[in-house]
């Protein structure tokens, strides 16, 4: 089940090459909503919502904040199943938002994409950037990212103290020597910065779609962004 949302976005992603703008924009929001599509779990018990008030990401300003009522009668199984949904797409979107950002300021590797000469600085940042690459490059870029959600990032080890640890005994950098404080707080900024970044390249993506401007807030404050321009 952890899977689902990953396979889904995937699909979402290649419909979106042949679909038609407007159609393009529901399926934006097709993949934002199935991100945070919870499985359907057997409940073994259930726990008051109290139970998670005091969780990391429950704090200032909206406090518990559950509005579609994910957890009510959830149990702790439920919860870290939701944790670790909501922990892994933050870090995608993190990785997103900072590949969007880089490529959009010209930074590309250096050469060919495929045999046919086809650079990478030819190709455009964003969703366009999915119909200028070649077949063969998205199918190793899906066959990567399978590896690393089935074989490397998970909790192979079974040593995982957290939901999204996966440090499976060998990458460390220095977690041990933080107080059990610090371990909470950085714990907190991660998930933040997760969500900020969910909701970023959602906006991004919406944008660009809308009027090929997804760098928006730019023009807003005076130094607009030609983006893609001549690509």
């Amino acid at each position: 089940r952890q899977h689902v949302a990953s396979i889904t976005a995937i699909a979402i992603a290649i419909a979106m090459m042949i679909a038609p703008k407007p159609l393009n924009l529901l399926l934006l929001l097709a993949a934002s909503a199935s991100a945070f599509t919870p499985g359907l779990e057997k409940k073994s018990f259930t726990t008051s919502l109290g139970a998670f008030e005091s969780e990391i990401g429950a704090q200032a300003p909206l406090g518990f904040f559950d509005p579609l009522g994910l957890l009510e009668d959830a149990d702790a199984e439920r919860f870290e199943r939701l944790r670790y949904v909501e922990l892994k797409h933050g870090r995608i979107s993190m990785l997103a938002v900072l590949g969007h950002m880089l490529t959009t300021g010209g930074l590309r590797l250096p050469g060919d994409i495929d045999y046919e000469g086809t650079s990478f600085a030819s190709i455009p940042s964003g969703i366009a950037g999915l119909s200028k690459i070649p077949g063969a490059g998205l199918a190793q870029i899906f066959a990567f990212v399978g590896f690393l959600e089935l074989v490397v990032m998970k909790d192979v080890t079974g040593e995982a103290e957290f939901p999204g640890d996966f440090r499976n005994g060998a990458l460390d950098f220095g977690w041990d020597v933080f107080s059990a404080e610090e371990q909470i707080r950085k714990r907190a900024i991660e998930l933040n910065n997760g969500r900020a970044a969910m909701m970023g390249i959602l906006g991004l993506m919406v944008h660009e779609m809308l009027d090929n401007d997804p760098y928006v807030i730019n023009a807003l404050a005076g130094a607009p962004i030609d983006f893609n321009a001549g690509l």
